[in-house]
């Protein structure tokens, strides 16, 4: 000891000068190194939030496929089995067509063919045309040709149109022809009336249009063609 004060070293601040040495503050570069501040991350939420949705989304519309796949096989299932139960349709023909049109009723009846979830059953009558004319025009008894028809087929369309003009509101839609012969076309007529329900309007026109498939048409050319 010299006997001098000794004096308290004191550190240097960063930045400050030290002789031919200087402390950097973090984050400057010193010669070939430089001091890095440690830094923190946090990981981003919204991906995995957008995902989630996108799995939900999935298993939801799924979920919603399976139930609708279910309640269609059941209503199918139901309508198969006529949940609603019977319904009969009135079908009157001409005598000449009548065959034609009972041997398709017959086919339509063993399929037991639904409509609106009612199996519907194909009754048909011949009765000549004049007399039919007269009882759906109100100039006869309907009891006589066995009450309100849902269909009339007659020889002609120049019956139809008596009818059109005695009681335009009786057709629903244009009479169509089944078949053709020197002296007939045997239009297909699909009547409307209190007694005539939505079940068996509607059987009325799927029945139309059945008659007027290939193998129904072949019943019609074998009756009003024999031998050809």
């Amino acid at each position: 000891m010299d006997g001098r004060p000794q004096l308290g070293r004191r550190r240097a601040s960063p930045g400050e000068s030290t002789g031919s040495h200087r402390v950097a503050p973090p984050g400057e570069a010193t010669g070939s190194h430089r001091v890095l501040g440690e830094t923190k991350r946090g990981i981003a939420k919204w991906p995995i939030v957008a995902a989630s949705f996108v799995v939900l989304l999935v298993l939801g519309l799924l979920g919603w496929g399976w139930a609708d796949s279910i309640l269609n096989s059941r209503a199918e299932a139901q309508a198969s089995a006529c949940a609603e139960g019977d319904s009969t349709l009135s079908v009157v023909a001409a005598p000449s067509v009548a065959p034609a049109v009972t041997a398709a009723a017959e086919r339509w009846n063993q399929a037991r063919t639904v409509v609106r979830a009612h199996c519907v059953h194909v009754r048909v009558q011949a009765i000549d045309d004049q007399r039919v004319l007269l009882a759906l025009t109100g100039r006869g008894n309907l009891d006589s040709i066995g009450g309100q028809p849902a269909v009339w087929i007659p020889e002609t369309t120049a019956t139809i149109t008596q009818l059109t003009a005695a009681r335009p509101a009786l057709l629903t839609s244009p009479a169509e022809p089944l078949a053709t012969t020197p002296t007939a076309d045997y239009p297909c007529a699909v009547l409307t009336a209190d007694a005539v329900d939505e079940v068996q309007q509607r059987a009325s026109q799927v029945f139309r249009n059945y008659l007027q498939e290939p193998a129904q048409k072949a019943d019609f050319d074998r009756v009003l063609t024999p031998g050809a």
